[in-house]
């Protein structure tokens, strides 16, 4: 596109010494800026896309900004220092004319560059969105694709899965990507928190609420007021509080412990569990209605079994965190490591093999990456492993149920004619080393004193 430069001769803004000079403006230049029209290279590295994207978007920032520049002082000289007697004659007229060709041209450029801001930018969510979740595999790429197109709206969203697979990254993936985005992303590890206080930290207590209340606290849905309150194991929240987050949900607002005050919630809820939440209202254990006010938008979370292909991606991307944090370097990975790393199940998932990595980065004392297979139990072949697998983590789940149906039963009771050892058969010391095992807080079905 013939563009029109205009140059003033000096400093002064005597419109006599204005030439008008045409030059050819080409954006695809020497020094490596995008052409007009092109399209973004998916790299491997997010870290790079986001860095390239960023770095394009700055060159064309700083050329719009020269261009303001060069546009307004155009028009201070058109609108103040032309006097009449300047555009008197037909040579002055053809400046006039051309002068206004250039301020033309000069504003559809800069319309031009400000939508290829905007792709770049989006371009750069994008990528950024996702970058501490590595892998390229079908499993995790459905999960992706689900987390944009939620992202944009306002849905409840849950995200299931087991331990250890990232829950809590697609989770706040989805924040990032949202019109939320400026605003509080506040987690809540809802199994970590005391039964009798879960509440209080949703929702904040007045003054005087409680023994030790001595002043009035917000809760984390009012810290995440505007923005994304994230709810981890949901599964684990107490009856009361599955009534009082069931309130939010449906009603938008909420009131402290010991507080009379309705208080609006403009907050979007994003829930995760490891634990089979259907089955647990078939047990009673959790709420049917606060399962399907969760439930608008499921997305589940695949495990490291089900993406094996993201192994070595994974394995690089941590081997390269945990080598810089210990000022160390590799320049290679034993292969008999990568097969052994790629042949184990994983029970742990992402979490575990973090861990792994974690571990053999600091033991390492060459620059070739090893494991010690002994901390890794050989596998299972074949179906017998997915067997050996999936059925304990199903009969754990059954269990936990039975477990907590008996503890509701016996409001919270262990031992005793009406304890729940008595109800479910079993010895008072075998029930109790299972509630430990299981990590299930009796406290939490004792009625409230």
């Amino acid at each position: 596109m013939a563009t029109q430069t205009v140059v003033f001769r000096d400093g002064r803004q005597g419109v006599g010494d204005l030439d008008v000079v045409r030059e050819r403006f080409n954006i695809h230049d020497s020094s490596g800026g995008l052409p007009r029209g092109s399209k973004l290279q998916t790299i491997n590295s997010p870290n790079e896309s986001v860095h390239n994207c960023v770095h394009d978007s700055q060159r064309i920032m700083g050329i719009r900004s020269a261009m303001k520049t060069v546009l307004d002082f155009v028009r201070a000289a058109r609108l103040w220092d032309l006097t009449p007697q300047f555009w008197d004659g037909a040579e002055h007229l053809e400046k006039k004319a051309a002068l206004e060709s250039a301020v033309e041209e000069l504003e559809l450029l800069r319309e031009e560059f400000d939508k290829e801001n905007l792709a770049l930018r989006d371009e750069v969510d994008r990528v950024s969105m996702f970058e501490e979740i590595v892998g390229t595999s079908p499993a995790l790429q459905a999960v992706l694709s689900r987390a944009i197109k939620v992202a944009a709206t306002d849905s409840t969203v849950l995200i299931t899965g087991e331990t250890g697979t990232g829950k809590e990254l697609v989770a706040r993936a989805i924040h990032r990507r949202s019109v939320r985005v400026s605003r509080p992303f506040v987690g809540v590890n809802c199994a970590a928190i005391p039964r009798d206080l879960i509440a209080s930290e949703l929702f904040g207590h007045e003054k005087g609420a409680f023994t030790g209340a001595t002043q009035q606290r917000l809760g984390r849905f009012e810290l995440a007021n505007g923005g994304t309150i994230f709810l981890d194991e949901v599964g684990e929240l107490p009856a009361e509080t599955q009534i009082a987050l069931l309130r939010v949900l449906q009603e938008h607002e909420f009131e402290r412990v010991g507080g009379s005050h309705r208080i609006p919630a403009d907050v979007r809820v994003i829930a995760a569990t490891n634990r089979d939440l259907q089955a647990a209202t078939s047990a009673g254990s959790f709420r049917n209605d606060l399962f399907y006010r969760l439930h608008v938008f499921p997305i589940e979370m695949p495990s490291l079994r089900e993406r094996k292909e993201d192994i070595p991606l994974l394995v690089e991307y941590f081997i390269d965190r945990y080598a810089r944090k210990a000022s160390k370097h590799f320049k290679n990975v034993e292969k008999r490591a990568l097969q052994v790393l790629q042949s184990y199940p994983w029970p742990g998932n992402i979490r575990e093999l973090q861990n792994v990595i974690e571990r053999s980065v600091i033991l390492c004392e060459s620059d070739t990456f090893s494991i010690d297979e002994s901390w890794l139990p050989l596998p299972l072949p074949g179906a017998e492993s997915k067997r050996h697998i999936e059925l304990p983590r199903r009969l754990e789940a059954q269990q936990k149920n039975m477990i907590e149906e008996a503890l509701k039963a016996s409001r919270g009771r262990v031992f005793g004619p009406t304890g729940a050892a008595a109800k479910l058969g079993v010895p008072r010391s075998t029930l109790e080393s299972k509630i430990k095992a299981l990590k299930i807080d009796r406290n939490r079905f004792r009625p409230v004193p």
